[in-house]
């Protein structure tokens, strides 16, 4: 079979999921995820024939963290180019900055989530998802409106 992003372009619906506060959740990857594991990642999907990417975000944020959110904006969608484990990969993301209830937060997927945690942009987790890194360092003015 083929992988995405491996043997074709993957589409990734990547979310920032945030109290509207300033606080950004993310979690740390298990060994069960397909790749980047132990690192911190604020929660994405793989683009889902059928639906849309706002519809797959928000199945999204469900099936990891338990809650209904609220999109708030969307990112401009940009291809993210790595190599990992000695393979290039390309995906196409498709962000979006997304409301939760920090109340309603829980860790909605315990096989591929090994913990959850809030955190400022100015004191993020480390280490952090590659995929992740590349967006926040290349449209850092969309996170800074999400700051407080």
């Amino acid at each position: 079979f083929m992988i995405p992003g491996i043997d074709y372009i993957g589409i990734t619906t990547p979310f920032y999921c945030n109290d509207g506060k300033g606080l950004f959740l993310f979690h740390k990857r298990s060994k069960n995820c397909r790749d980047e594991h132990d690192r911190w990642d604020p929660g994405s999907g793989q683009l889902e024939f059928g639906l849309t990417p706002e519809k797959n975000i928000l199945k999204e944020v469900f099936e990891e963290y338990g809650c209904r959110g609220k999109i708030q904006e969307q990112l401009p969608a940009h291809s993210i180019f790595r190599e990992w484990n000695g393979k290039k990969t390309h995906w196409l993301a498709i962000p979006f900055f997304v409301k939760v209830n920090s109340m309603e937060v829980k860790n909605n997927d315990l096989e591929k989530i090994d913990e959850i945690g809030w955190f400022k942009l100015e004191n993020l987790p480390t280490p952090i998802h590659t995929g992740f890194y590349f967006t926040f360092n290349n449209y850092r003015e969309y996170f800074d409106k999400y700051k407080d």
